[in-house]
Order: C-alpha cells, then sequence, then structure tokens
C-alpha cells in the first residue's frame, strides 16, 4: 500500500526543469520528458487507469507545475519589455471565435 500523497516537487528539478529565455527574462519550464510524462499521466487519470504510484507522481508534477507559473508569473510583471506585441499575438492563430449571441424570448 503506497501511503505517500505526492511526489516531492523538489525531487523533480534535478532531471525535469529548464530555463528558457524570454525576452530579457529566464522562464522556468519543464524538459520535454517531464511535459510528456504529466501529458500521459493526465490522459491515463482522464480514462481511470492511473497506477497506485502514478498519482503521487501527477500529484507532484502539478504541484511543481502550479510553483512554475506562479514565479514565472512574478518573473514577466518585472519584466521590463515584452518581446511580443499585443497586437499581433494572434495573427497566426486559427479564428476559433464562436457567435454566442442567443435570440430573446418572444
Amino acid at each position: 500500500m503506497n501511503t505517500q500523497l505526492m511526489v516531492k516537487p523538489s525531487s523533480l528539478m534535478p532531471q525535469g526543469i529548464v530555463m528558457v529565455e524570454f525576452g530579457n527574462i529566464y522562464l522556468f519550464r519543464f524538459t520535454d520528458e517531464i511535459q510528456s510524462r504529466m501529458e500521459e499521466l493526465l490522459e491515463r487519470k482522464k480514462l481511470d487507469l492511473l497506477t497506485a504510484d502514478e498519482i503521487p507522481e501527477l500529484a507532484g508534477i502539478i504541484e511543481l507545475s502550479r510553483i512554475f507559473t506562479f514565479i514565472n508569473a512574478q518573473l514577466s510583471t518585472q519584466a521590463k519589455w515584452c518581446p511580443i506585441e499585443l497586437d499581433n499575438l494572434y495573427d497566426n492563430e486559427l479564428n476559433t471565435s464562436a457567435n454566442t449571441a442567443t435570440l430573446p424570448n418572444i
């Protein structure tokens, strides 16, 4: 029986973190291996196929992801320059918007 609730996020740091340059700052990201593993575990969770050992592994990866998100948000707000012009942010994206207007009841 596995009583561990979460793999320590710090145990994932040596092999699971890279720093990526983004403009004039560096942000924390998962390595491709950890990112793929997280996606695999999330898919297995959707299918209700996680093993007892995979549940705490996924919890640890998700917690580390939350930590990265918080730290990266703090770093980004302190940045003096952003390499992305907001006007052009979605120029290469497909238009996925939908009209959500509804007709009034008559």
